[in-house]
């Protein structure tokens, strides 16, 4: 049973498409990230588990051949990946028919179901939401790891992996969370995502958290929340080389 009372169907998606290459598809043994070895286990099977223990009463995973054959017997749907990243997140939204739809990516080394559970009761009043941790707490559970922290309207803030679909908002999100998804690296991107008066906040350094909000609550109809001081496992995810030799440290030293 769903460990969130008054949400009875719970869909979690993993978008586990992610390629990497050179020197670091050398490390791990494989071009497909998900499959990272990582401690005793696989890079994505901490979104798997998490999911589940946080009482998915359905799981998908979309990725290429290999990911879905080691989650075979684990997972309810496999969805074969699309040629891009906004088509493999379209066939995710899909996928939730109408059920709250918890989206995680399949990077994230350090993501518990306590974390994921805590960040959905306090998205549970937005249509679309996504976890910010402060950054005094992201340095201090991850110390000295990889530059991750992005500072916006003067607030220093950890931008996380998971995300949060209220029942039945899936497609009445899809557009707009295909192209947020896809700028979420980047604020100048979602800047010019969301128009030229927050460009222009950027640009002098003045755009906030509440501005992107407020934005899209007024274009889009949809009320998208940054759910600050989120958990700081939810917000490290693995983009590069080094991100996954300092994971493979911190738990080595426990």
């Amino acid at each position: 049973m769903p460990h969130w009372p008054g949400m009875a169907e719970l869909v979690a998606v993993i978008t586990a498409g992610g390629r990497v290459d050179g020197a670091f598809a050398d490390l791990i043994g494989t071009s497909v990230k998900a499959l990272a070895p990582i401690g005793d286990r696989l890079l994505i099977d901490a979104a798997l588990d998490a999911a589940r223990a946080a009482g998915a009463t359905r799981i998908g995973v979309v990725g290429p051949a290999a990911v879905l054959a080691h989650c075979e017997g684990r997972i309810d749907e496999a969805i074969p990946e699309k040629p891009t990243g906004e088509e493999n997140l379209r066939s995710a939204l899909a996928t939730a028919r109408g059920a709250t739809l918890l989206l995680l990516t399949s990077d994230l080394p350090f993501v518990t179901a306590h974390d994921v559970t805590d960040f959905m009761e306090r998205a549970r009043e937005s249509d679309a939401a996504m976890p910010l941790s402060d950054a005094a707490a992201y340095d201090a559970a991850f110390p000295a790891a990889p530059p991750h922290v992005v500072t916006l309207g003067g607030e220093r803030v950890a931008n996380g992996s998971v995300f949060f679909f209220a029942p039945g908002s899936a497609p009445r999100v899809s557009e707009i969370a295909e192209r947020l998804f896809t700028a979420r690296k980047s604020l100048g991107r979602m800047a010019v995502l969301l128009g030229p008066a927050l460009l222009g906040k950027f640009v002098v350094r003045r755009l906030r958290i509440e501005d992107i909000e407020a934005r899209a609550q007024r274009v889009f109809g949809l009320r998208i929340r940054a759910i600050r001081d989120a958990a700081p496992g939810l917000c490290y995810d693995v983009d590069t080389q080094a991100d996954y030799t300092y994971a493979l440290e911190r738990m080595a030293g426990g």
